[in-house]
């Protein structure tokens, strides 16, 4: 992969670079694997915003990812072509099984034209870039990617662009990863992976550039709390800007910044061994 920085001919491409997407072979998606996507512009279903900043943006097309991989055991599918997903950051690649079935799948970094993939429920496959098996049967030190959290529960986790996560240890009923934010967690280990980091990891290191860009992305402009009336927002209204001595909160009172916003536990938090940051130092432990 590589990054493309333009001459500055404009203020927005003086800020901007973009993807060359060197990966990419395949041009045309697969039609049977496309299906309309519905957007509701951050509205519920009573057509009431909930979600602000969103609404706009470039029409697309969804593509079909299969994340669970459990009724293609055995069945060896070769790579027809990688493509870009313009619903996610990382790329797909298009799988064509012997049977003549046809899959998308998130294209793992070293994923070529030709290639084959397998997924199987037990150690009757080798652990290579793509497979896709039990964490059971994958050797201690690899990456993986494209995690369940439950068995048969498909993808979960380390599905976007150059995310992959460690598995460092394996230990009765559970195996222990090592998250792209730092965060250590076990898993069940009956949890299926596929082998390698996802693809196109230059993702990360390119720049928007301007506003218009991010209108096609679907990302509208946010107004500041400050700069509301003081009943549209809580720290909105006063002379000038002021927040009235008020700590940072969103637009229905809950604390942006710090403090506790979760009304319950998960199950999965009592698998986290490390947490991503600390809650006294906002550091790593």
């Amino acid at each position: 992969m590589g990054i493309r920085v333009y001459k500055p001919t404009s203020a927005g491409r003086r800020n901007a670079s973009v993807l060359t997407h060197e990966e990419v072979t395949k041009t045309s998606p697969e039609r049977s694997l496309l299906e309309p996507l519905n957007r509701k512009g951050g509205r519920n279903s009573q057509g009431k915003i909930t979600v602000r900043g969103r609404g706009g943006g470039v029409k697309r097309m969804y593509r079909k990812i299969d994340f669970k991989r459990r009724d293609r055991d055995g069945v060896e599918g070769k790579v027809v072509g990688i493509e870009y997903d313009p619903n996610r950051s990382g790329h797909i690649a298009l799988i064509e099984y012997a049977d003549g079935v046809k899959r998308y799948i998130i294209a793992p970094k070293g994923l070529k034209d030709g290639d084959t993939v397998l997924s199987s429920s037990d150690k009757a496959i080798e652990p290579t870039v793509g497979n896709c098996m039990p964490l059971r049967y994958i050797p201690t030190g690899m990456d993986v990617h494209a995690v369940e959290l439950a068995p048969g529960g498909g993808a979960k986790m380390c599905r976007a662009a150059g995310m992959y996560a460690r598995l460092s240890n394996k230990e009765g009923a559970y195996a222990t990863l090592v998250m792209p934010s730092g965060e250590i967690r076990r898993v069940l280990i009956d949890c299926r992976a596929t082998v390698g980091a996802v693809g196109n990891s230059d993702n990360q290191n390119r720049r928007i550039g301007k506003a218009g860009l991010n209108r096609k992305l679907g990302r509208r402009p946010k107004v500041r709390g400050v700069a509301m009336s003081h009943h549209a927002h809580p720290l909105g209204g006063g002379e000038g800007r002021s927040k009235s001595g008020r700590p940072p909160v969103s637009r229905s009172g809950t604390l942006a910044k710090g403090g506790s916003t979760r009304n319950r536990a998960k199950p999965s938090q009592d698998l986290i061994i490390r947490r991503r940051k600390s809650k006294r130092y906002g550091q790593l432990k």
